[in-house]
């Protein structure tokens, strides 16, 4: 069988390379990032400054992914990418500096403005802290000065974007590397004042960019100031990014609605607003390393399949996507669940995160956990509707989020305090991945659900198998054994069910026997 015949093997193993990249430097952020939010737990505990770090840096964060993620993902990667495949080089570029310069004029404005009104923009967001006179007042002034991050992630995020629709993942993916760092050099070197934390955020946003600037100038870039933003790519680019703000703003109201909740100690108690922050700290590094990974890693791809007559090769990946998503999610999930206390005291516990840090920590966690394959699922559907050029249907889906969100916030953190919060997040996420899968399938006519559906079931019976062992594990011995016996449970009990996707990890991991792969992948 000639590996020519099956194109879409080789685009999806050529993505896979690709998500190897992007994998291998989000795990090296995400372990900076452990090492981060260890210091900061250290330091500051769940109490005053950790919260007020948290609100503080989640404020530009919005801003980042409304104008930076967001923007890029959904309208700025698949435009760029259609735009070079049929217009010259010249033009390319050309498209590119309008889109540098207009970013630019977008993200002063936004940074100006945010440091203006930073005093409401905490009240908003952050009413419980209105109570505190100190921590209120040490959140907005870490605010003011962590705000001009804006414009440096928005830039740094452009030119990721732009490398990325020339297919060129490295450097961009290993650039939020250099945040970590500079955060964990400066809280180091500042000791216990936010000082540390609010200079650390602004040198790796600088970073960030810097380390960009020589592959984009070597590619072609040339800055120049255009103050004329008449575009015909730059009024489409306009149309997809508007409804991609409005679902990123949603997606940010589902946080800040979590603050919101997270902050009304009378309720939840006290340090909510932490807790859940280092909780979905480590419910974000499996969806980072791979999720977020496979989801910009097929993109591409996805925006020139959707180009084809034929959209069977659209259908084919974005089957493979979701499968492999849920080989790496379920159990991680389950792991979380089953593991979740001594998972947190061992990364987090020590200095003033103490016992009652960790418990709640971990009840958090236990409840994000149920969300997370639907988390990691959902990235990849948007990615295929922003290929579609659709970006309305992920913004409605996100707004019924967030009314779900609110409604179960209000429900269960009476009951359940914080974990309650955190279980209402999940909800609202499985819940909107089952209406962007059953859209986006009678969208596409069917994009193969039986096998998908047949390839959950056989991953599920692995999965709780694993965590079945993995329990009984931690219980006679302790959470290293644990770890260790549930991966290797896992594997056999992915043999014993007949998990196809083990079998394709492993060849394109290994780069051997590859027409087999592509054959095996072609025939399921």
């Amino acid at each position: 069988m000639s590996i020519n015949k099956y194109p879409l093997g080789n685009q999806n193993q050529a993505v896979a390379r690709s998500a190897s990249i992007i994998s291998l430097a989000t795990l090296t952020s995400r372990i900076l990032g452990f090492i981060r939010d260890v210091i900061i737990a250290r330091l500051f505990g769940v109490y005053i400054y950790a919260q007020a770090f948290v609100i503080a840096f989640r404020i530009p964060n919005l801003f980042r992914d409304l104008v930076g993620e967001g923007a890029a993902n959904a309208a700025i990667v698949p435009v760029l990418s259609e735009y070079r495949l049929k217009h010259s080089s010249k033009e390319f570029w050309e498209l590119a500096n309008i889109l540098l310069n207009l970013l630019a004029v977008i993200l002063s404005a936004i940074t100006i403005l945010g440091i203006i009104f930073s005093p409401l923009i905490v009240r908003l967001i952050a009413p419980g802290f209105i109570g505190s006179a100190d921590k209120l007042q040490a959140t907005i002034n870490l605010n003011r000065i962590i705000f001009p991050y804006i414009l440096l992630i928005g830039l740094a995020v452009y030119a990721m974007a732009v490398l990325n629709s020339l297919k060129s993942f490295a450097v961009s993916a290993f650039a939020p590397c250099l945040l970590n760092i500079a955060i964990i050099v400066c809280a180091l070197l500042f000791g216990e004042g936010t000082t540390g934390l609010a200079s650390g955020v602004l040198l790796g946003g600088i970073l960030q960019l810097a380390v960009q600037v020589p592959l984009l100038y070597k590619k072609g870039l040339r800055p120049k100031v255009i103050l004329c933003f008449k575009h015909p790519a730059v009024v489409q680019i306009k149309k997809l990014m508007l409804p991609r703000l409005a679902s990123s703003s949603i997606y940010q109201l589902n946080n800040f609605v979590d603050s919101i909740f997270g902050s009304l100690v009378a309720v939840v108690g006290d340090g909510g607003v932490a807790v859940l922050y280092f909780a979905y700290r480590l419910i974000q590094f499996p969806i980072g390393i791979f999720s977020n990974a496979i989801a910009q890693a097929i993109l591409p791809t996805f925006s020139t399949q959707v180009l084809e007559e034929n959209q069977e090769n659209l259908k084919n990946t974005l089957s493979w996507g979701l499968r492999i998503v849920f080989f790496v999610m379920l159990p991680i999930s389950a792991l979380f669940m089953v593991l979740a206390g001594p998972l947190v005291s061992t990364l987090f516990g020590g200095g003033k995160f103490d016992f009652n840090s960790a418990r709640l920590t971990s009840n958090a966690l236990f409840f994000y956990s149920i969300g997370l394959t639907a988390y990691g699922g959902s990235k990849i559907l948007q990615s295929c509707f922003f290929a579609l050029k659709d970006t309305v249907t992920p913004t409605k889906i996100a707004g019924l989020a967030l009314l779900m969100n609110v409604m179960l916030n209000a429900l269960l953190m009476f009951p359940l305090k914080i974990g309650g919060l955190a279980l209402a997040t999940s909800i609202s996420g499985i819940i909107s991945f089952l209406f962007l899968f059953f859209i986006l399938s009678k969208r596409l006519s069917g994009f193969g659900e039986h096998k998908i559906l047949n390839s959950f079931l056989r991953i599920l019976a692995a999965t709780l198998c694993m965590a079945a062992v993995c329990f009984l594990v931690n219980r006679a011995l302790n959470f290293g054994w644990a770890l260790f016996c549930a991966a290797l449970a896992y594997i056999f009990f992915c043999f014993i069910f007949g998990v196809v996707e083990l079998m394709q990890l492993m060849h394109w991991l290994t780069h051997k026997n590859i027409k087999t792969s592509l054959w095996n992948n072609h025939r399921n």
